[in-house]
């Protein structure tokens, strides 16, 4: 069967944000309901667990797959389709043999990992659980870079819906029958609990697998001209050398794309990590806190996080789309195309990120005691620092995407090492005072994404021969969000003296109310200072239709 079409950067970015938006309805039925069937305590395992998780997923996915990506499409636009299929049979195996040595760390040595590294001895079985998790994305993120290298972007969306679809559905079912199992207030209820709720993610990541093999083999199973080039190398051989062989030729390419991109993306993996360690000692060394209440403040802090987050999933895909085109721009020479999609990349996420972060700002105090009613008091003004972060974390991903697909992936080490620096030590000083104590974090968190945007935005600037146009990435989405963030408290505000006090029904239809009129304060802020334009609406699906009704010209 022939090669299916791929899609431009929006288009592979629109479908992967569809994606996005399915996937978060799914977890919000994951981790917030999860966050309450645990509590604060039983929460503090899962995260612990997961922040360790992160660390080997990041190294097996961050920085290979879009090493991968970027040399599918390097020799996708030359018209090579044997080197393409070449890079993914030798790329496969690599990444299995990874991720074999990251599962067997995590299987063999969870109470070490979850006791030394991370003082949450109770997060133990939840580490273990994720085990066979990180082998299977390891395997899986092979094809999704073979796909993502050839522009093509569905199979990625459908394959990580299905694979959250099964991780929630897998992990609450488990959680509620493990924890039923075990009597009232048994010292093994929440961690094993905290385990049944994390296994759903290997199971998810099974059904992935299955799939990504199922779409490879029915749409990549044999050689085509490719289509993105136009045209097809007729010397197309896969790379050989006399003194290397080919397949550790591509092995080394890999890695030395690679291996930069994941050593600098995993330093925000350990960040979390660390971050959870370096709570939860200072909290109980230094602050004063007993072993109870310090999971019980670092719990809230990850339910906090969990918002956090939401930001930087919706710029994710429009990172993951560009890197191929940008990478495809400058293996052609078009350096003027690779600014102005870097550029255009950059405005685009700033009207996504700006509104967000305010949104999470603004309606911190409703979001969290509606979403999470009976967490720590500390939870909405933990969240407020944090929106205002997840603007530069955004930026950040953005910035560190583009170095990436420009060959400058060294840069955003020198930057992420940096920010890390920055972060730990701000939380060391911070939380260990007991009047700051847990919101320490998130202000360590927030100077930390701002030094790194800055350093990233010079590094950018000698990177494209010119400096961004700063004015025209970030005015129109910053002063559209001020007047949904206005709109948003004012009408909050209002419609809380008109509904019953002390009711989550209440909570609820007021947030209602005042999202829908920031929704629509922002579209219209957003159309009349060009913060999103005709031009980027008509490369997505359906584009032109919104635009005819947003009367856009």
């Amino acid at each position: 069967m022939s090669r299916i079409k791929g899609q431009n950067y929006m288009h592979g970015a629109a479908i992967l944000t569809v994606g996005v938006i399915i996937m978060k309805i799914l977890g919000f039925f994951y981790k917030i309901p999860l966050g309450n069937i645990l509590g604060d305590e039983g929460y503090s395992m899962f995260m612990g667990a997961y922040s360790i998780y992160y660390i080997f997923f990041t190294l097996a996915t961050a920085g290979l797959p879009v090493a991968l990506s970027r040399l599918v499409a390097e020799a996708d636009a030359n018209g090579r389709a044997k080197q393409e299929e070449k890079t993914f049979r030798v790329a496969l195996v690599t990444f299995s043999l990874l991720g074999l040595v990251f599962a067997s760390i995590m299987f063999f040595f969870p109470d070490w990992l979850a006791a030394v590294y991370l003082e949450n001895p109770d997060a133990g079985p939840s580490i273990r659980a994720m085990a066979p998790a990180i082998l299977l994305v390891c395997i899986v993120s092979a094809y999704r870079g073979y796909c993502q290298g050839n522009g093509n972007m569905l199979p990625t969306t459908v394959d990580e819906v299905l694979e959250v679809l099964f991780k929630v559905v897998a992990g609450l079912v488990i959680a509620v029958l493990v924890l039923r199992s075990y009597p009232p207030r048994h010292p093994m209820a929440l961690p094993m609990g905290s385990a049944g709720a994390i296994f759903g993610v290997s199971i998810g990541s099974a059904v992935s697998l299955g799939y990504m093999i199922w779409y490879k083999h029915r749409n990549y199973s044999t050689l085509a001209a490719p289509y993105t080039a136009g045209f097809h190398d007729p010397n197309d051989t896969p790379d050989d050398d006399e003194l290397v062989d080919p397949a550790m030729k591509i092995v080394k390419n890999i890695f030395s794309i690679g291996v930069p991109i994941a050593f600098g993306a995993c330093i925000m993996a350990l960040l979390n990590s660390v971050d959870s360690k370096l709570c939860m000692n200072r909290l109980q060394s230094a602050a004063g806190f007993t072993y109870r209440q310090a999971k019980v403040l670092y719990g809230v802090y990850g339910k906090a996080q969990t918002l956090f987050n939401l930001p930087a999933a919706f710029i994710t895909p429009l990172t993951i789309s560009i890197v191929p085109a940008i990478a495809k721009a400058v293996a052609k020479g078009q350096r003027g195309l690779a600014i102005k999609v870097s550029e255009d990349s950059m405005r685009i996420a700033a009207a996504v990120a700006i509104p967000m972060g305010v949104g999470l700002a603004v309606l911190s105090e409703p979001i969290m005691k509606l979403l999470y009613p009976g967490s720590h008091v500390a939870g909405p003004a933990l969240l407020r620092v944090m929106g205002i972060a997840s603007f530069f974390v955004c930026i950040v991903l953005m910035e560190n995407a583009i170095l990436q697909a420009s060959g400058r992936e060294k840069l955003t080490m020198v930057t992420l090492i940096t920010g890390g620096l920055v972060k730990i030590v701000i939380n060391w000083f911070l939380v260990a005072q007991r009047p700051i104590n847990i919101y320490g974090a998130p202000i360590g968190t927030l100077v930390s994404y701002v030094v790194m945007a800055l350093m990233d935005f010079i590094f950018l600037s000698r990177a494209l021969d010119r400096r961004p146009r700063v004015l025209r990435v970030f005015a129109g989405p910053m002063f559209s969000s001020a007047l949904m963030g206005a709109a948003a408290w004012g009408l909050y505000g209002l419609a809380v003296r008109f509904l019953p006090p002390h009711s989550r029904l209440s909570t609820l239809l007021a947030m209602a109310v005042s999202i829908l009129a920031a929704v629509i304060v922002y579209i219209f802020a957003a159309i009349v200072t060009r913060s999103v334009t005709k031009e980027d609406l008509d490369m997505i699906p359906g584009g032109e239709k919104i635009a005819i009704f947003l009367h856009m010209h």
